[in-house]
């Protein structure tokens, strides 16, 4: 009778941790092509939103635009009971050795926030960029519609807070609009000092930067195709941290990476019809995003956006040339994929926004041993805790075993040499945090 009860209760827990959330589906459904759609088409119609462009007419320019997206936000936060804190958050900028600065402006980013109930000092961030430009990048007076870039980004983060603002969560959410990022990613910048500032914890941000194109300059149409760069471990690591990935492996186990692999295993679990595609470089080859400023004070970042660009289409003076339409504009947005890649960040916030802090320390043993054993710290809020492994050469964690609530398990037969381990903490609710990679080692 006792191994009967026993048997029941792993596997109630087994079903337990493996549930999905009809939630999560729901918020797929929720989020309306027509709606983004609408929102890229306002933002086109405001001329240039330069960084250096006009910042007083209602109409056209940066100024107009950032006024319109403080007010969509303020219009989300009325319909959810003000649960949303919308304020601008800036900073100078000067000409003086900054060579895309024509002259001396702030720099005005649009923030969202949305309080946990439970972890109200922990973030998790989308964002999308303001700004858009032209093909020399000082003329802030030429059309710039910026449809794709990165109007897509911006429309898709407004959706995402008009969707996820309809549930409460046990952590933070911060939707925000970034400005300056075509001139040196002043927004990013100027959020994430603010950030360190204040003493936030951030979980993390995703970056988006384009997010609506299926043409590729190469000929290749994909509807289903996104990447996810993320940089191998932060820059902000210590020469001891160094010299030990070198014995101990984590050569690609980052806070960053592990962020680009739970939004693999998210969509994976709840959008089985879409291809994730985890990029090993913290952006496009000798290009920035604004996930990067997050990144250099040691906070994790990814960028999503699609996986085919048309760079005729990317930075460039509305014209024609040898045939050739030249130019970011409305009509080369693609609003279906659009709308798939705002539920793939829609769902992966409200995963991470509903589960409990990941442990702050994991430490692994079992040298020379046929087994691997790991420990973790006890995680307020946690119920119970996951166990992944993956071969070394394996970009995903492929194996997972849930453990129930303790703090320390040996993984009998799984030899400590041949993988690569990681801890999650699980929530009632069956979400888990991102996946900690070991970072002390059990001696003997």
């Amino acid at each position: 009778m006792k191994s009967i009860f026993i048997t029941s209760l792993l596997l109630f827990s087994f079903f337990s941790s493996a549930q999905t959330d009809q939630k999560i589906y729901n918020i797929i459904n929720s989020v309306s092509e027509e709606r983004i759609k609408k929102d890229v088409k306002i933002l086109t119609e405001f001329g240039t939103r330069n960084t250096f462009s006009d910042t007083v007419s209602n109409t056209r320019g940066i100024g107009a635009a950032r006024r319109w997206i403080k007010n969509e936000f303020e219009a989300i936060s009325k319909d959810c009971a003000n649960c949303l804190n919308v304020f601008y958050q800036k900073d100078f900028v000067t000409k003086e050795g900054n060579s895309r600065v024509p002259h001396d402006a702030w720099i005005v980013n649009v923030v969202a926030i949305q309080k946990g109930t439970k972890y109200p000092n922990r973030y998790i961030i989308m964002s999308g960029d303001i700004d858009s430009r032209a093909s020399d990048t000082m003329d802030f007076t030429t059309d710039a519609p910026g449809a794709n870039d990165n109007a897509s980004g911006m429309a898709g983060t407004i959706e995402a807070a008009r969707v996820l603002s309809k549930y409460k969560f046990e952590n933070s959410i911060i939707y925000v609009g970034l400005s300056g990022e075509e001139q040196g990613l002043f927004g990013g910048a100027g959020l994430a000092a603010y950030a360190k500032e204040k003493g936030w914890d951030i979980i993390g941000i995703l970056n988006n930067d384009m997010i609506g194109n299926i043409e590729g300059v190469d000929g290749v149409i994909d509807n289903r195709t996104f990447r996810i760069f993320s940089e191998p471990v932060p820059p902000t690591e210590t020469e001891r941290e160094r010299n030990a990935r070198r014995f101990y492996g984590g050569e690609v186990d980052g806070i960053s990476r592990q962020l680009a692999r739970y939004v693999y295993k998210t969509v994976k679990t709840y959008m089985p019809e879409m291809n994730p595609m985890m990029v090993y470089r913290l952006d496009r080859f000798g290009r920035g995003g604004h996930h990067r400023p997050f990144n250099d004070l040691g906070f994790a970042g990814i960028r999503i956006m699609e996986a085919h660009e048309n760079y005729t289409q990317q930075h460039q003076d509305i014209r024609t040339e040898n045939g050739i339409n030249y130019g970011d504009t409305f009509e080369h947005v693609n609003f279906p994929y659009a709308k798939k890649l705002t539920a793939v960040n829609a769902i992966n916030i409200a995963s991470l926004a509903s589960a409990p802090p990941a442990p702050k320390t994991v430490a692994i043993g079992g040298i020379v041993e046929p087994s691997a054993k790991l420990k973790w710290d006890k995680v307020e809020g946690a119920t119970g805790y996951k166990i992944y492994w993956r071969d070394t050469t394996s970009p995903t964690w492929d194996n997972s075993r849930y453990v129930g609530d303790i703090t320390e398990f040996v993984l009998e037969g799984v030899v400590i040499d041949n993988f690569y381990f990681g801890v999650a903490s699980v929530g009632k609710n069956g979400h888990e945090s991102v996946i900690v990679f070991p970072n002390q080692i059990l001696r003997n």
